[in-house]
């Protein structure tokens, strides 16, 4: 989802820091799609190849659905892949940064590999956190002293801060409901989300890092496991920098409150159009969402 953010709002976002998935749009809008191709491809079929992606990004470029992918050039990307990994394996991340350098200069890409890592957000602030070689809930492992959301952060920067302290304080739940057309269940999103906000960025001026949380990360599923533990909060008051965590929910068909027929079990961002045709341009439901939100905390206190 944080490839498809950056790519449809090329001119916004500055950088991305990807953990485990393949490149733009690699579903092409099939589940089965992305259940193979952009996670498990094995012998008999190839992952996703940038020279088919780019024939789409350029149509929708044209048709103005996304921000020209020229924009991506000053971008700087981090990508972390795992040698447990067995959900979205090692030929699928070389695919995305495959991708990845056909648009950005080598030096703006870091890759990192951990020989003993499973798919799961490694962090060393999660109080409970699963050994790192392990794929289960809450997907929040530990490897040693490896920090994740700080290396990530460091190379998006481009430079190195130690690291602070998280105040409990400055996180902060908001209600979802006001950045979405209709009702947040329709497109399979939480009436409730989460932002930290560091004391010295509330009268404005912080940047703004957007947190995509996995699938089975949700506050439905895990409480505030991901959002207290994932990692970033410490780095957000050294960094001045403001964490925006929206949530999704878990659908199965009908649920209360929604007439449409939604199926996302495990609470996933949308990446393959579940909750929309639209679902990887500036059209779909849950990136105009976010893209509201994000404007809402970079508008000035007052104005």
């Amino acid at each position: 989802m944080a490839v498809q953010f950056q790519v449809a709002y090329a001119r916004l976002v500055k950088g991305a820091g990807i953990l485990a998935a393949g490149p733009y749009d690699c579903a092409e809008g099939s589940a089965v799609r992305a259940l193979i191709h952009c996670m498990s491809p094995g012998n008999w079929v190839s992952p996703p190849q940038p020279a088919d992606i780019a024939p789409r990004m350029a149509s929708r470029a044209r048709l103005d659905l996304i921000d020209p992918p020229s924009a991506l050039a000053d971008d700087r990307v981090w990508v972390l892949s795992g040698g447990a990994d067995r959900t979205v394996e090692p030929p699928v991340v070389d695919a995305l940064l495959a991708f990845y350098r056909s648009w950005l200069p080598a030096a703006a890409i870091r890759q990192v590999f951990l020989p003993d890592a499973g798919h799961a957000m490694i962090s060393v602030d999660a109080p409970e956190a699963n050994a790192c070689a392990t794929s289960e809930p809450p997907f929040i492992n530990r490897c040693g002293d490896f920090d994740a959301p700080g290396q990530l952060l460091d190379h998006l920067s481009g430079d190195q801060v130690p690291k602070g302290a998280s105040r409990p304080e400055a996180l902060q739940s908001f209600d979802q409901r006001p950045f979405i057309q209709g009702a947040p269940v329709d497109i399979s999103l939480a009436n409730q989300g989460y932002v930290y906000v560091p004391e010295r960025c509330r009268a404005g001026g912080c940047p703004v890092h957007v947190v995509f949380h996995g699938c089975r990360q949700g506050e439905d599923q895990i409480g505030r496991r991901f959002v207290e533990g994932a990692g970033y909060n410490g780095w957000a008051e050294s960094r001045g920098l403001i964490v925006l965590y929206p949530q999704t929910v878990a659908r199965s068909g009908l649920s209360y409150g929604s007439w449409r027929w939604v199926y996302n079990p495990k609470g996933c961002w949308d990446w393959w159009g579940y909750s929309s045709a639209d679902y990887a341009t500036r059209n779909a439901p849950q990136l105009q969402a976010v893209r509201k939100m994000v404007d809402r905390l970079m508008t000035v206190p007052g104005r």
